[in-house]
């Protein structure tokens, strides 16, 4: 019976409270900042750390089991 804890304030998988306050900082930080400017200030400085980024994505992918199906009803 482990983690079968009744306290509201646990943190988790499909926690509402914590779904509200990352929307809630989303919005704020989308009204309150540049996204464009962030993103340019966001990209690779050099083309090394360009392939650097490429390569972790890519690793990302390799452990990655596929597609999600749901993607491809969608279209």
């Amino acid at each position: 019976m482990a983690n079968e804890s009744k306290d509201p304030k646990v943190q988790g998988e499909g926690d509402y409270e914590a779904a509200r306050r990352y929307r809630k900082r989303q919005e704020e930080y989308l009204e309150n900042n540049d996204v464009e400017k962030a993103a340019v200030r966001a990209a690779p400085e050099t083309p090394a750390e360009a392939e650097e980024l490429e390569d972790a994505e890519q690793a990302g992918k390799d452990r990655a089991k596929g597609e999600d199906p749901a993607l491809k009803r969608r279209n």
